[in-house]
């Protein structure tokens, strides 16, 4: 058994058909058969049911498919350290980030990192925070900026920044003039939200949920600048990032930052626990701790 076999036979798995992995692998339908039977006939069991036009995993192959991941991830990660140590300050890094941050913090950190590592290829993957999270316990990408709370179990998290959320109301709203607005008097209010693949979602609801209500979310959107002309149109009431706030035309909207209770924003860097961390992501984490460093209350 070797790793050639145990990627073939992943990506095998992955595209439930030989001649799909063949092609992605470049390697030849015969010669992927030949690998398989050989990894069949080690361990003694039968990894793929070709009774049906699709093929399948059995119940062993199911098995091994999950250990002969652990074992690419970590291939992977040695293959990742060795490179680093020849790379020098040259690499890759997938960074997740979800929009309404990255309008709102990230596009001169960028720039400045880029300016400080010109040979660090930087790959930006524009999620929601749910799904930053999904995709860095897939192995998908590096590193991720998010909301917290996250799973500690699973990710390992410097902060960034702690912040609350505003209230952003029409002109037209009864609170408009107010400057402390309770949450609880906001239960017959229509709210407008990012969507529930958005950790903002969820920190929102929640708030209500423990002041005693439900709220009603008429309309949910991935982009900051949407949410706030429906809000500016009068069709409901929203909260969003004080640095958001700040861009917004205040004749036509009013922002709240005193609501009781307040709805925290705090941003953290992730990764996944136990993982390996490059070069290029460990350049990234210790660029921008001393930038948003400040900004931690």
């Amino acid at each position: 058994m070797d790793i050639r076999q145990l990627t073939a036979f992943l990506e095998i798995a992955n595209q439930n058909n030989f001649s799909k992995a063949s092609q992605i692998l470049h390697i030849s339908q015969p010669s992927l058969s030949k690998m398989i039977k050989g990894l069949e006939d080690e361990l003694g069991i039968v990894l793929f049911d070709r009774s049906t036009r699709r093929i399948q995993l059995t119940e062993e192959g199911r098995i091994v498919r999950e250990h002969a991941q652990i074992i690419s991830n970590d291939f992977q990660n040695l293959t990742n350290a060795v490179s680093d140590m020849t790379k020098l300050k040259k690499g890759k890094l997938t960074l997740g980030l979800p929009p309404v941050i990255g309008s709102s913090f990230f596009p001169n950190v960028l720039a400045s990192f880029h300016k400080q590592y010109p040979e660090i290829e930087i790959s930006l993957i524009e999620e929601g925070g749910k799904r930053v999270e999904q995709s860095i316990m897939e192995g998908l990408i590096d590193l991720g900026i998010v909301v917290l709370p996250v799973n500690e179990q699973q990710f390992e998290l410097i902060p960034l920044i702690q912040r609350n959320l505003c209230l952003v109301l029409p002109v037209q709203h009864p609170m408009s003039r107010k400057r402390k607005v309770y949450l609880k008097d906001l239960k017959n209010d229509p709210f407008i939200l990012f969507r529930q693949e958005f950790n903002l979602y969820d920190r929102v609801r929640s708030a209500c949920i423990t002041e005693g209500f439900e709220p009603h979310i008429t309309y949910e959107s991935t982009q900051w600048d949407f949410i706030c002309e429906m809000v500016a149109a009068n069709q409901g009431i929203s909260f969003l990032p004080e640095t958001v706030c700040g861009n917004l035309d205040h004749k036509r909207l009013r922002v709240i930052k005193d609501i009781q209770p307040s709805i925290p924003w705090d941003l953290a860097v992730i990764w996944k626990k136990d993982q390996y961390v490059s070069h290029a992501a460990k350049a990234w984490i210790e660029f921008v701790r001393p930038i948003f460093q400040q900004n931690i209350t």
